[in-house]
């Protein structure tokens, strides 16, 4: 019996072109007010690539890439709910594409009022190894509450996923926790330098 050739992408090709699609849909210039609350003179939507079919299928497969080639896989990936939700679903999705035991899980902001009353949602058990995704890193302040709220759940935090960092303090403030960043783009890739921080 013969196999089919499978059609793959490979890393560099992959994650080139999800820089193009996020430089083409992402990237808005003016004067922004970010959620850490720092102005910007310009706007990542990252929104506009990961609830695309075809940006999706790029940030899925631009994490499994980078979470093989830095060894097992977790057992499960997932963040802050709602932005982390989709980045959770492409990775999912692509994993079971390709036959990949990957699981998701969503962080809530507040625990749900009914049932079993938990931060953590998904088919996740204490003990297992996780990574968090988020759609765009300034100074890590939700990737925190999410670390914070799945170490509290028993789980294994190894490092955060980001599909766009700003270069803005998250992989400093990771790395006093002892968790390290790994972006699939950073500004810089992007054409734009880091603005010096104020105050």
């Amino acid at each position: 019996m013969t196999t089919q050739p499978q059609a793959t992408t490979a890393p560099s090709d992959t994650r080139q072109e999800l820089l193009q699609l996020i430089e083409q849909r992402a990237v808005q210039r003016g004067t922004f007010t970010l959620a850490s609350g720092r102005t910007a003179s310009f706007y990542l939507d990252a929104k506009q690539v990961v609830l695309d079919a075809r940006g999706a299928m790029l940030v899925g497969r631009a994490i499994l890439e980078r979470l093989q080639a830095l060894g097992p896989l977790p057992d499960a990936i997932g963040g802050m709910s709602i932005g982390a939700d989709p980045i959770t679903a492409a990775a999912v999705t692509m994993a079971g594409v390709a036959g990949l035991p990957l699981k998701g899980f969503m962080v809530r902001k507040e625990p749900k009022g009914h049932g079993m009353k938990r931060y953590v949602e998904g088919p996740v058990e204490p003990g297992q190894r996780v990574v968090i995704v988020e759609d765009v890193t300034t100074t890590g302040g939700s990737s925190l509450l999410a670390i914070d709220r799945a170490i509290e759940f028993g789980l294994k935090v190894e490092r955060v996923v980001t599909v766009i960092d700003r270069l803005a303090g998250a992989a400093a403030a990771f790395a006093a926790r002892g968790i390290p960043l790994e972006p699939l783009v950073t500004i810089r890739d992007l054409g734009i330098e880091p603005e010096p921080v104020s105050g």
